[in-house]
């Protein structure tokens, strides 16, 4: 399966939708994980704070309980990143040794990042953050378009509690 079911689609675009209207209105985006599940039609948002691995540790223990506690299907995170252009991604070594981090180097993209977590593997998507317009403070970004991954290690992969009859939570990445 590598497209993104509809089911998931229908939740989430609004969302994508709010996380556009919300740059363009030049607010600053706050990380948040929305926690769903498809049988209660139900969606819990969560603010991250990821300003140190501490904070991130402990965002990844809430989002994990409040899914057991309500037999989440899927978590939603939304948040702002730095990354790096295509022709960059093969210099990262060399980007992290000269400038200790891609934010700090003049080859940082700002991007909205999206990652849709489920039972059939993680779909997840990066697209860059532009000026809207000639404005300062208004910006935007295009359509996404995600990908499928099922596999991956971190701090933020297998949030989903095991359900009755699966042995393990699946493997996912973000």
């Amino acid at each position: 399966m590598s497209a993104l079911p509809a089911s998931y689609l229908d939740i989430i675009t609004p969302l994508i939708d709010t996380t556009r209207e919300i740059l363009e209105r030049g607010e600053s985006l706050s990380p948040f994980a929305f926690v769903g599940n498809l049988t209660t039609g139900e969606t819990f948002p969560v603010l991250l704070s990821t300003a140190s691995d501490e904070e991130k540790d402990a965002a990844a223990a809430v989002i994990r309980r409040l899914a057991e506690l309500h037999e989440a299907d899927f978590i939603f995170m939304i948040m702002e990143a730095w990354s790096l252009p295509p022709s960059k991604v093969g210099q990262f070594k060399e980007i992290i040794e000269e400038y200790g981090s891609i934010g700090a180097s003049p080859y940082r993209l700002d991007v909205a990042s999206f990652a849709l977590e489920t039972r059939h593997g993680l779909w997840v998507t990066q697209i860059p953050i532009e000026p809207k317009g000639a404005s300062q403070t208004q910006r935007t970004f295009g359509r996404p378009e995600f990908q499928h991954f099922t596999e991956v290690k971190g701090r933020f992969v297998d949030l989903l509690p095991v359900k009755d009859g699966e042995r393990e939570p699946p493997r996912t990445l973000h």
